[in-house]
């Protein structure tokens, strides 16, 4: 097994590499018969933007598996003593969103998972959590909430120079969660993070970030999101003809959103990306005012299913248009043969702001 120890400078200018964008030492673990020296990235540190969390009106692809995508022999693994922390990622970001200092990427994504031991649940810090999205107060973990904790880690191996797409404007327009099991705040998480499914989308290119929790050995969580990065494509890319909307369904309860939903979860979640907290931020990127996070949004629709969840189950969400804050919008759900159907539209007009659908893992589930 070869180690490397090195820590990380909070300077912008500096030549960084993979393990440098990590806070405090880290261990490389290669396979024990194939040894080979630590990646590099040969550009320099990460500057890339903020954290994604958006939501989207672009289309999106079934989050099942790619059977044409194969995953890379014997990852690096790069494991943290701690998780990181995404003040120093947020300036780097900030700093490469400027003209010229991007650099390139590479075309394929890293063969690289970054793991963290021992993370603890600050239970303050949960039970705020459960305020701001609607759960209840207990100790048992929400199915959202190890995305929260486990986000900086996934947020450092999305910043990293050689991933394939920049963070510029970068979509998270799906999100996949299965609970195996329920998971209390006594126990001491393992996290693992990596991407894949790197694919063409009409819109540009897609991939997955897949973000794992295990407890003694046991994967108890895992979170798939899907983000899009909107390029320019050859063809043109055109929008596409989404013919006349269908009506909204029945809504089982109205929720008005005022602009502290967005500022509440920036603080709890640790994503404090400006489309969501500030209007100036906000029409920075195309939106008249802030909007609120996507996995806020999917956090308060489980919140509102809470009672009626089993103990393993995966909730899978389709993020549509952006909700903005303030409005009101109109939550309903409808059981169906493996569980329920859910989805949040503006309560004035109809538009869908999310789709998804709770289902049942029952047996399935060792």
């Amino acid at each position: 097994m070869a180690i490397r120890k090195r820590r990380s400078e909070d300077g912008p200018a500096e030549e960084l590499s993979v393990h440098d964008l990590i806070d405090g030492p880290t261990q490389v673990i290669s396979g024990p018969d194939l040894p080979r020296p630590p990646a590099r990235e040969p550009d320099g540190h990460d500057v890339s933007l903020e954290a994604t969390h958006d939501l989207s009106v672009y289309a999106t692809q079934d989050l099942s598996a790619h059977p044409e995508a194969t995953e890379p022999a014997g990852p690096e693994r790069v494991a943290l003593l701690q998780l990181p922390a995404p003040g120093a990622l947020y300036r780097r970001a900030l700093l490469g969103a400027l003209p010229g200092l991007g650099g390139r990427r590479g075309d394929r994504i890293p063969a690289r998972e970054l793991t963290v031991h021992g993370v603890a649940v600050d239970r303050a810090h949960l039970a705020d959590y459960d305020r701001v999205c609607g759960f209840r107060l207990a100790d048992r973990l929400p199915g959202t909430y190890p995305h929260v904790l486990g986000f900086p880690l996934s947020l450092r191996l999305m910043t990293a120079r050689d991933f394939p797409v920049p963070l510029t404007g970068i979509v998270h327009v799906a999100n996949r969660i299965t609970v195996r099991r329920p998971v209390e705040a006594g126990e001491t998480l393992d996290f693992v993070t990596y991407a894949e499914n790197l694919r063409p989308h009409d819109r540009g290119r897609q991939l997955d970030v897949v973000l794992v929790a295990s407890v003694a050995g046991e994967e108890v969580w895992r979170g798939v999101s899907t983000y899009l990065s909107r390029e320019k494509r050859p063809d043109g890319g055109g929008r596409r003809d989404r013919g006349d909307r269908p009506a909204a369904p029945a809504d089982s309860a109205r929720w008005p959103l005022t602009p502290r939903v967005g500022t509440d979860y920036a603080r709890v979640s640790g994503d404090h990306n400006p489309i969501h907290t500030s209007r100036l931020g906000a029409r920075l990127f195309g939106f008249p005012r802030p909007i609120a996070h996507g996995m806020w949004s999917k956090a308060r629709c489980l919140a509102a299913l809470e009672n009626r969840l089993p103990e393993a189950y995966t909730v899978d969400v389709a993020f549509k248009l952006p909700v903005p804050l303030p409005s009101t919008v109109a939550f309903h759900a409808a059981p169906v043969a493996d569980g329920w159907s859910f989805g949040l539209h503006a309560a004035r007009d109809g538009r869908p702001h999310l789709a998804g659908t709770v289902r049942d893992e029952g047996s399935t589930v060792a």
